[in-house]
């Protein structure tokens, strides 16, 4: 490579350390973060709420997932066809999501209309006007919503997955609720419940592309934020189940998933449980992949990730298979995880932080991912730059590497096994104690 290049990564990781992201508390409002990107044509903005699925009532079950729906059916201002006409005419994208810890509002626009953009998510968290003909409508929409996740097998068995490694806690309930706690809400809960959350502290505004901090700080003061609300902390739920859940289900295909502790979303182990897992199932040329797909087509789809909450995360493989081919698989899968932390090589982990290199550097080039890995601020006090997180995972080795998938892996898993019955006993069997 020719010096120029790697002055420019040096120029490039320096400015990424001092001046990734500026912020600023707004009094009796929202914390702000911005990512400046001049070059960009765009301004992505997000209004970040710290509360979902986890934080509610077994009464409450979908409430949150619910007013995701319902803030875009219209203001104080605007009903729901004037709000739509409004986003449309915006002409970028505008989405939502609702986790078991978050709830997202965001709008990617073109940089001149961002202030427009802002005015728009404000009033829709704010003043959001729930009317009730409107929540009538839209809990059928969320049926049918419910509907396609039974329809889809991988979504169906990580549900029924969830539930079991947390029995006893709000975090192993679904996100979408269920039809009888969405039927005992009116559009009076909703409006509670959003008064009680949707309020600073547990706000957080992010925005990414090119627009200048002050000018957004000054944008969000000048807005009327409700008044702030209590710092409710959570309950970190009991140790994860282990063992072997089988689930009868007709059709074509078996459907496993396989999980052991992982780690919280703040943890500083994080550069290691990358590495782990992308050598595990990340990519292509991971284990997985090569093992179960490449040498013995047993399955089209398989792979690892981790799921992390403010306290507590999980490290799952999954994959589907034709059901006479499941046993074989889940043969496979024990041996490959028990021979996996004293195996991994030098080569594997180098590959590995590499292909986490691609990743990091050219999420830098989007705007709305940037908007969004500002939402992890919430998750700590201080956010590392996508190049501080490359710094840290050149320095771990594979011994590291090695010693944390040892000590999860040893920690004890829980099987999910979905498939139809007169397969799901020879799959069970076949899962190594």
């Amino acid at each position: 490579m020719p010096a120029s290049f790697y002055l420019r990564i040096q120029r490039l990781n320096a400015m990424m350390q001092s001046d990734f992201y500026h912020e600023t508390q707004v009094a009796g409002g929202p914390l702000v973060l911005s990512h400046h990107m001049p070059a960009a044509q765009s301004v992505a903005l997000g209004i970040f709420i710290d509360v979902g699925s986890r934080d509610e009532l077994k009464s409450q079950a979908g409430i949150t997932h619910a007013l995701e729906h319902m803030l875009f059916k219209g203001t104080k201002e605007m009903d729901v066809h004037q709000l739509a006409e409004k986003l449309d005419e915006l002409g970028g994208n505008a989405n939502a999501y609702t986790s078991r810890e978050r709830t997202c509002f965001h709008l990617h626009v073109l940089h001149e209309k961002w202030r427009e953009a802002l005015d728009i998510l404000v009033a829709m968290v704010q003043e959001p006007a729930l009317p009730a003909e409107e929540w009538r409508r839209e809990r059928e929409v969320i049926y049918a919503e419910m509907a396609m996740v039974d329809d889809t097998p991988e979504e169906w068995v990580t549900d029924q997955h969830v539930a079991a490694l947390f029995p006893d806690d709000s975090i192993g309930l679904p996100v979408l609720g269920s039809h009888d706690s969405l039927a005992s809400l009116s559009d009076d809960d909703l409006a509670a419940f959003l008064n009680r959350w949707y309020c600073p502290p547990r706000m957080l505004i992010t925005a990414a592309g090119n627009i200048a901090h002050q000018d957004l700080v000054d944008a969000v003061a000048a807005a009327g934020w409700r008044k702030s609300g209590g710092t409710e902390s959570r309950k970190k739920p009991a140790a994860m189940a282990t063992g072997v859940q089988a689930l009868k289900r007709d059709g074509e295909q078996a459907q496993i998933v396989v999980s052991v502790p992982g780690l919280a979303a703040a943890s500083d182990a994080r550069p290691v449980a990358w590495l782990a897992n992308q050598v595990l199932g990340g990519g292509m040329s991971s284990r997985l992949f090569r093992e179960v797909r490449e040498k013995r087509g047993l399955a089209y789809s398989v792979g690892s990730h981790l799921n992390s909450l403010s306290d507590v995360g999980t490290w799952s493989l999954s994959c589907g298979l034709e059901p006479e081919r499941a046993p074989e698989c889940v043969s496979l899968l024990s041996k490959l995880l028990a021979e996996f932390p004293a195996s991994i090589t030098s080569h594997e982990v180098e590959r590995a932080r590499k292909q986490l290199e691609v990743q990091l550097r050219m999420g830098l080039d989007s705007v709305e991912g940037q908007m969004l890995y500002l939402g992890g601020r919430l998750d700590e006090p201080l956010l590392f730059s996508p190049i501080q997180w490359l710094e840290k995972i050149r320095a771990v080795g594979v011994d590291e590497v090695s010693g944390w998938a040892e000590e999860h892996l040893a920690a004890g898993m829980l099987w999910s096994v979905a498939a139809p019955g007169k397969a799901l006993t020879k799959i069970c069997d076949n899962i190594a104690p």
